[in-house]
């Protein structure tokens, strides 16, 4: 299950429906199921994430925080949670302008990465950059979405 809160104001960001579906596509992708919880907040709320977890200022477009079971707890006793996803649509707007992306591209793109980062993919190392970026583009392009890594557009 893919659980949309909305936090900020939503003008502007896709349907339930839509953030849903790309969530579900890169899921499929990667063979993996779970739940998820989608939570869409303000510039306010992403900076104090940002920082309290990061230890970054300012606000940023996509948080993931994969779920971790609570020590001594049986994994049979727990529901297939793989976490949580936090994006800023003024932070994610902003960019999709600056980048000359639409602004559908760059949500689908957010989303995907997200939920890569809840499976486990990172790109702190430059393999690790490689495989999640190259996951992402085939991701996407199955989506009907360009390279999200290139400023042209299907």
């Amino acid at each position: 299950m893919i659980e949309i809160q909305r936090a900020a104001a939503d003008a502007g960001t896709p349907a339930d429906s839509q953030l849903q579906d790309w969530a579900i596509a890169t899921l499929a992708a990667v063979r993996r199921d779970g739940d998820i919880t989608l939570r869409l907040v303000d510039e306010h709320e992403m900076t104090r994430l940002n920082t309290d977890y990061r230890g970054k200022q300012g606000p940023t477009n996509v948080l993931s925080f994969p779920f971790e079971a609570p020590e001594g707890l049986p994994e049979a006793a727990l529901p297939a949670l793989l976490g949580d996803i936090i994006i800023c649509p003024d932070v994610v707007s902003g960019e999709a302008e600056q980048q000359g992306k639409t602004h559908t591209a760059h949500w689908a793109h957010m989303v995907v990465h997200g939920v890569l980062h809840l499976c486990g993919y990172d790109h702190q190392a430059p393999a690790d950059a490689e495989q999640m970026e190259a996951l992402e583009t085939d991701i996407l392009g199955a989506a009907g979405f360009a390279d999200p890594y290139t400023t042209e557009e299907a």
